[in-house]
């Protein structure tokens, strides 16, 4: 795989702070989301709302169409079974649905950025975008990501004569960076 260029690195560090972000934030609304399914599709079967006849937050019950049975919830389509909620006021389990919906598409876009200006290869990107889909891997994914790309481009910023203060200043590395990226690339396949 190629070497990210010099001149990148400045775009790299911006994207590795949004996915920083984008990956703290997914991973809190993931956690918040698996409560929600926990409480609403358990035995439990309650969902979160704010305001109404209930007070300032409270739950309300969710109550089970006629046609359910209690493997109904566990099959692929649920069998025609319904969950109908008996709340009212602002349902904050819809919110949460829906919010992390829309941040683990920023998330995607985190992935894709950071991905794409390290150079990584496909398999990375997967393993990124799995990050907001499995509970918890975002947080461990985020620490490795941050870790792996501030020491590759501390690697890089001192082996490489054309970085004067962590900036690129000049337009490429020269013979002296040819010689530090097949060792870098010989590291990084190991």
């Amino acid at each position: 795989m190629p070497e990210p260029k010099v001149a990148s690195f400045p775009a790299i560090r911006g994207a590795l702070k949004f996915y920083q972000i984008a990956s703290i934030i997914t991973g809190v609304m993931l956690i918040l989301l698996v409560l929600e399914m926990v409480l609403k599709y358990t035995p439990i079967h309650v969902e979160l709302f704010a305001g109404g006849t209930g007070g300032l937050l409270w739950f309300a019950p969710v109550f089970a169409g006629p046609g359910c049975e209690w493997y109904s919830l566990f099959v692929p389509g649920g069998l025609g079974c319904e969950m109908e909620s008996g709340g009212d006021g602002v349902n904050i389990s819809l919110l949460i649905l829906i919010s992390h919906g829309w941040f683990y598409v920023v998330y995607l876009f985190a992935c894709f950025r950071i991905w794409s200006l390290m150079r990584w290869r496909f398999p990375r990107f997967l393993l990124l975008a799995l990050g907001g889909i499995v509970p918890l891997l975002s947080f461990f994914m985020e620490a490795r990501v941050a870790r792996e790309v501030k020491e590759y481009l501390a690697e890089r910023e001192a082996s490489d004569p054309s970085t004067g203060s962590g900036t690129a200043t000049g337009s490429g590395a020269g013979a002296a960076g040819s010689g530090t990226e097949e060792t870098t690339e010989a590291e990084v396949t190991a």
